[in-house]
């Protein structure tokens, strides 16, 4: 959507707002209907009910140019203009600390907690999903080590999901960190993890996949990371389990292999621990595309199209289209904007 690009013409969120229409269109990368939508007056008693919301729960947000928004997250291609936090009052720690985290999810559970506790005790940050599972052994490996560890939700910030994970959520606020990019009251629609698994890597030092098949999302979340310039690992498993495919892919096209937490910290150059010698990072190729993605794929680039423009182009039914598009984004093959709007 040019969210950059609107901030750098017009210094801050509150002036992009307040701009003519025939300035924002004027800007590389905002359409016109998105252009209007920004320009409707009617948004501000909108962001009235969010500001209020938001301070019920006791959450805050954060603003693009906010000293406190990560530094490293600014860096990305489509940052989000806003993150809404619970956590910490200090929050010092989150632009400055290494971060670590993971667009994944897997089983390997034991594992996973001995590394999330033996990174937060060498003072490395812990970023995750939530999600039960893997992302939520870092996540407590991380405070049972009385380290920091930070859940990027794919809901708004006082929606729970899964719930099995309350007492979880309850700690990461009170000794950690929670934050999304979506509103207060957005439910947990599907699209919208694939879309947060940006913001995961992109607050991250690496990225470390553990477990991937070869039509995982992982795949795409390792390739994204790439893309913004952070290091990938991944652990290696079984050559029996089909959960393990995609991490031997990735160590086969030069993602890092790694064991433990020490390996992490010696490639990252964190403490005294032996550095292993590095593998050439490569671009990840995407996985095998079915007939119908392929041709959806070939639709799509950079600048945003809507479903509907989809169907036109396309022989299918908007039913067809709408399903095809949610199983693509799932596996990390292209993004959703709001207003039904779709870019790779």
């Amino acid at each position: 959507m040019g969210c950059k690009g609107l901030i750098a013409r017009f210094g801050d969120p509150g002036s992009v707002f307040r701009a003519p229409l025939r300035d924002l269109t004027g800007v590389d990368g905002v359409r016109e209907e998105i252009a209007k939508r920004i320009s409707r007056r009617d948004s501000a008693s909108r962001a009235e009910e969010v500001l209020r919301e938001v301070e019920r729960i006791g959450a805050r947000i954060l603003r693009f140019t906010d000293p406190e928004y990560p530094s490293s997250l600014r860096e990305i291609r489509d940052p989000p203009l806003l993150l809404y936090a619970r956590g910490r009052k200090s929050r010092r720690h989150w632009p400055t600390l290494p971060w670590w985290g993971r667009g994944i999810h897997g089983v390997w559970v034991q594992g996973c907690l001995m590394i999330g506790k033996g990174l937060a005790s060498r003072g490395v940050g812990v970023a995750s999903g939530m999600a039960t599972g893997i992302d939520s052994a870092a996540h407590r490996g991380a405070l049972e080590a009385n380290g920091f560890s930070i859940a990027v939700l794919g809901t708004g910030i006082d929606v729970l999901y899964p719930d099995t994970n309350a007492k979880l959520f309850e700690r990461l606020v009170e000794k950690g960190a929670v934050v999304t990019e979506l509103p207060p009251g957005t439910p947990p629609d599907p699209w919208n993890f694939p879309n947060r698994n940006r913001i995961i890597s992109g607050i991250s030092r690496a990225v470390v996949v553990v477990e991937a098949t070869m039509k995982s999302g992982s795949l795409i979340t390792a390739s994204l990371a790439l893309e913004q310039g952070r290091d990938v690992f991944a652990v290696p498993g079984s050559i029996e389990s089909f959960k393990s495919t995609g991490c031997h892919f990735l160590i086969k096209q030069g993602a890092r292999l790694i064991e433990n937490a020490d390996e992490i910290l010696g490639e990252l150059g964190i403490g005294d621990v032996p550095v292993m010698k590095k593998g050439k990072s490569q671009r990840i190729p995407f996985p095998p595309l079915e007939d119908d993605e392929r041709t959806i794929y070939d639709m799509l680039n950079e600048y945003p199209m809507h479903i509907d423009e989809i169907v036109r182009k396309g022989t299918l039914l908007a039913g067809e289209v709408s399903g095809i598009l949610m199983k693509m984004e799932l596996k990390g093959l292209i993004r959703q904007h709001p207003g039904k709007l779709f870019t790779r």
